[in-house]
């Protein structure tokens, strides 16, 4: 399994045939400095979203327009999308699951808002916000928290999934900052491998990881901070 950061929440997740865009925010995207969107998106079959809010979103409608890659989010932000003319999408809801032949994903919780503000000022609900759970037929398992704060159903999250690698936000103000994402991974997870994200993009969250690193420090899971557009092979 190749993993790459491409900034915010987003990671490109190839393994197999299989080439996942998860939260696309690329365009305005003050954290992918540097990085291709051509190359971030090239041959993307999937696009996967946690929440409706504009900086996960991000450049969905036109890299699926581009690729004809299959958006999976929950009900309502499908519906919203496909209204803006999004043709190839798989929606699901909190604790559903959904079989896209190689992996599987299945909307977890996470505590958070969904909205968008459209052009005339009037505020859209999109749906639950969500964590996504992906067991792969060939790889390990992975669950990207989406923004969240620290709860205690995570606990259950792992008994159910057991997920190996953790993408979790650290950032603050608007998520979990980096010592309460290093308690949840240790006390609710045994993650293998934890990639910290949603920080070093907009001045008002934190820049650098060094909170959840620190945090994390003596346990067994390895902490990776790739730079945006690194990649690791997992």
């Amino acid at each position: 399994m190749k993993i790459t950061w491409l900034g915010h929440s987003a990671f490109r997740i190839e393994t197999g045939k299989a080439r996942i865009l998860v939260d696309p925010f690329f365009t305005g995207n003050p954290g992918f400095s540097g990085v291709d969107v051509k190359e971030a998106a090239a041959g993307v079959t999937h696009i996967l979203l946690t929440h409706g809010h504009g900086d996960h979103v991000g450049d969905t409608l036109a890299i699926a327009k581009e690729s004809g890659a299959t958006v999976v989010a929950n009900f309502d932000l499908c519906m919203w999308l496909a209204h803006k003319g999004l043709e190839n999408y798989s929606p699901g809801n909190t604790g559903g699951t959904i079989d896209m032949e190689s992996f599987t994903v299945t909307f977890t919780n996470a505590l958070h808002s969904s909205a968008s503000i459209t052009e005339d000022g009037v505020s859209h609900s999109l749906g639950n916000p969500n964590g996504l759970m992906l067991h792969f037929d060939d790889g390990a398992s992975l669950l990207h928290m989406g923004d969240t704060d620290i709860f205690s159903d995570m606990a259950l999250i792992n008994e159910l999934h057991r997920p190996d690698i953790g993408i979790v936000p650290i950032g603050d103000r608007f998520t979990m900052g980096g010592a309460v994402a290093a308690l949840a991974c240790q006390r609710f997870f045994n993650f293998e491998v934890a990639l910290p994200c949603h920080y070093g993009s907009f001045p008002i969250i934190d820049q650098t990881p060094e909170k959840f690193v620190a945090g994390m420090e003596g346990t067994k899971t390895r902490v990776a901070t790739p730079k945006p557009g690194e990649s690791l092979d997992l």
